[in-house]
């Protein structure tokens, strides 16, 4: 067979094995192993917890949660910013077999009724109120009937369901119980329970909800298991060599796979720390925990990175400490990533490629991978994994041509809670499509083109965004630039550039054009050039490029 007719087809290694336990067994081996070790550092709260003191928690706040009455398999949301009691919260759930509900702190009224409605859930832990949204308002908003009702005994005509409100801090809005009661309320009785419940779970049990981040529309909401989300995180730590000496520093949001997953299942099956700097992304405090605790990984999205090096005080800090991370969540601009090098000390930073409904990792970047392959691809495909690039007829591609990726393994959800029909559209086969573009060489790295839903399509000619956007990043005038499709009567489609200028800078659209002419094809030059301050983004730091396109439309009259 020659190299044009390979197919995609990758398989990962088969080795090491598979975790075969749930996510309580796993905290609490980490808690027999690491008992003294730092596992949790949350910097705004002044919290400082070893492996044994965050286990005695978790089984605290466990065992309250089957004491107000929860039983296993049944919901419980978390809507809230970064802080110790999420992290409580997460692991607690799964001890109990409780499966959480991941709310986005940006939601808002109709959103929030979505999501409890969606999922059923019996109960909420919320914080009082985020930046300039006060989460207590939006609830009774919701369910006013918690005005005139005990903790426990909320019902609401908009959400049948939800009983309780757990509310983080002391002061206690009616209707509603505070966190640090609810723990205080823990019995000896709800920790055996507790213990007893352990014996009962499968690590095929579903166990967190995760809504879809919303780049494209209405968010659903991906059912991940132990299996799922335990492996995921695992293995994420195994490429970057994470170690029981290990700091990881942790900007991004915990509601995403990224924190969750990522960076707490991936600590606490390798024995790390998990360190928070703020209770959300500032790329001075991240800067500031990073050389105050000596972290030695750093998280986070490329619009981070590149916020915490353009950062005025950036040369300031002593980041000598770090030597790997990873960068995911949108394509990597090679300019960012070589800064990120050299300039932060991360040698050995990985890009990481996946999505919600898969746990979510299914590409990574070795440590040891070539600087160009780690810029210019995702890497290779996880371990007890397979994928392949297809055609709209979901043939094979062979290896070098661009199509959709698909993925199949122990990562691929349980599927959309509540939405078989979305679920059987998603996976097929065993298969999830992922609705990515990407293509993958005969060494087996891949390289994602854009989003099929983002592909452009202009006089017949197919631009894919992210290519574009990676050229524009090598103009020194240019801090970051997003690509997007604009109608157009005669070619169907056009494309626009907006950007971003580095500070300091003059730039005008003629000057971008005449950078582009002789080096790209002439039909990738952006017909549209628009300059902006930033872009729509969701909370994990994704562009919403639905909601760019129509911001764009109306500014230019289209």
């Amino acid at each position: 067979m020659t190299q044009m007719q390979q197919p995609s087809l990758v398989t990962g290694a088969s080795a090491p094995a598979l975790l075969d336990g749930c996510i309580g067994e796993a905290l609490a081996a980490a808690a027999r192993r690491w008992p003294d070790q730092d596992a949790l550092i949350v910097r705004h709260q002044d919290i400082r917890w070893s492996y044994a003191e965050l286990f005695d928690k978790v089984e605290q706040l466990a065992a309250a949660l089957i004491d107000i009455g929860l039983e296993p398999g049944d919901r419980v949301g978390v809507w809230s910013q970064n802080n110790s009691e999420w992290v409580l919260a997460q692991f607690a759930t799964a001890m109990a077999g409780i499966i959480q509900v991941n709310i986005n702190p940006a939601y808002r009224t109709h959103e929030l009724e979505h999501a409890l409605k969606k999922t059923g859930c019996r109960a909420i832990i919320l914080s009082p109120y985020f930046r300039t949204s006060s989460y207590v308002d939006i609830l009774r908003e919701l369910a006013p009937e918690i005005a005139a009702s005990k903790a426990g005994e909320l019902r609401s005509q908009k959400l049948p369901d939800l009983q309780w409100a757990i509310c983080l801090g002391h002061d206690v809005p009616v209707g509603m119980i505070a966190f640090p009661d609810l723990m205080a309320s823990a019995s000896q009785h709800g920790r055996e329970r507790v213990r007893a419940i352990a014996s009962t779970l499968r690590p095929d049990d579903s166990i967190n909800i995760q809504f879809t981040s919303g780049t494209t529309g209405t968010p659903k909401g991906a059912a991940l298991t132990h299996r799922n989300i335990l492996n995921n995180g695992f293995f994420v730590g195994q490429g970057i060599k994470l170690n029981s000496s290990d700091r990881l520093c942790l900007p991004v949001p915990l509601y995403h796979c990224f924190g969750m997953v990522m960076a707490n299942l991936a600590c606490i099956t390798h024995g790390a720390c998990m360190v928070q700097p703020a209770e959300h992304f500032d790329a001075q405090l991240t800067l500031d925990a990073v050389a105050a605790e000596r972290c030695t990984v750093l998280y986070g999205v490329p619009t981070m990175f590149i916020a915490m090096l353009d950062h005025p005080s950036f040369e300031q800090y002593d980041l000598s400490s770090l030597r790997t991370g990873i960068m995911a969540g949108s394509p990597c601009p090679p300019a960012t990533m070589r800064k990120v090098m050299d300039l932060m000390n991360m040698k050995e930073v990985t890009i990481a490629y996946g999505m919600t409904e898969t746990s979510p990792v299914s590409f990574q970047s070795s440590t040891e991978d070539p600087v160009e392959l780690r810029i210019n691809t995702v890497g290779r495909i996880h371990p007890h994994l397979e994928a392949k690039v297809v055609n709209n007829l979901f043939e094979t591609l062979p290896v070098d041509q661009t199509g959709e990726l698909v993925v199949r393994g122990y990562s691929v959800m349980a599927g959309y809670w509540g939405d078989d029909a979305a679920t059987q559209e998603a996976i097929r086969d065993g298969w999830m499509h992922t609705g990515d573009l990407a293509s993958i060489d005969s060494d087996g790295y891949c390289q994602i083109v854009g989003r099929s839903k983002d592909m452009v399509i202009r006089g017949g000619e197919n631009i894919y965004p992210a290519e574009v956007e990676s050229f524009l990043h090598s103009h020194p005038k240019i801090r970051d630039v997003q690509c997007i499709g604009i109608p157009d009567d005669r070619f169907g489609e056009e494309l626009c550039a907006c950007v971003i200028v580095q500070q300091g800078e003059v730039l005008n659209p003629e000057e971008i054009v005449s950078f582009c002419k002789g080096r790209i094809s002439h039909y990738k030059i952006p017909r549209y050039i628009e300059f902006v301050e930033s872009f729509p983004l969701t909370v994990t730091g994704k562009v919403q490029k639905f909601l760019l396109r129509e911001t764009i439309c109306r500014k230019i009259g289209i």
